[in-house]
């Protein structure tokens, strides 16, 4: 039998791209996505990005060098999703210090093409700090690769 991989976001340049569906669990009594699920989206996504940065967590955790924790949390809803509504959530790297890196996430709707509707909506949007913190909780400086996969993971800023 062949072995599925499971399923794993992508880098798109400066961003991180990860695709999922609201299935019924996901939902309450209406159908509508419950607001508690837009976090575990947003985790799986940021747990996604950094295996795509090359950062391996689980040794860290082990091996005794630290985790990744969230400090800070702001969250915007927009739109609810519902049953079987396709999301997509974008991440991208503010900043990223040497203790903690902060990110704004996206959950964005993905219209159906044959909808006539062309643009997909934004559901929800969240700015996020994670500390990099040792095993006794207290924040330690961030791995040097790890800083610097995050570094090369910033959008450039915009000139007016």
């Amino acid at each position: 039998m062949q072995r599925l991989s499971p399923p794993t976001g992508i880098l798109h340049g400066t961003e991180h791209l990860f695709a999922l569906r609201v299935y019924y669990e996901d939902t309450d009594l209406s159908g509508i996505a419950y607001h508690a699920n837009y976090l575990r989206w947003f985790e799986r996504a940021r747990s996604d990005l950094l295996r795509l940065l090359g950062v391996d967590q689980r040794a860290a955790a082990e091996d005794g060098t630290g985790t990744y924790a969230v400090s800070e949390l702001s969250i915007r809803y927009l739109a609810p999703a519902r049953l079987d509504d396709a999301v997509l959530v974008r991440t991208r790297t503010l900043q990223s210090g040497a203790a903690s890196v902060r990110l704004i996430q996206q959950a964005w709707l993905q219209l159906d093409a044959g909808t006539g509707d062309a643009d997909d909506r934004m559901l929800a949007e969240a700015q996020v700090r994670v500390g990099f913190v040792g095993p006794g909780g207290r924040p330690v400086r961030q791995p040097a690769g790890w800083r610097a996969a995050f570094q090369s993971f910033i959008a450039p800023e915009v000139s007016p």
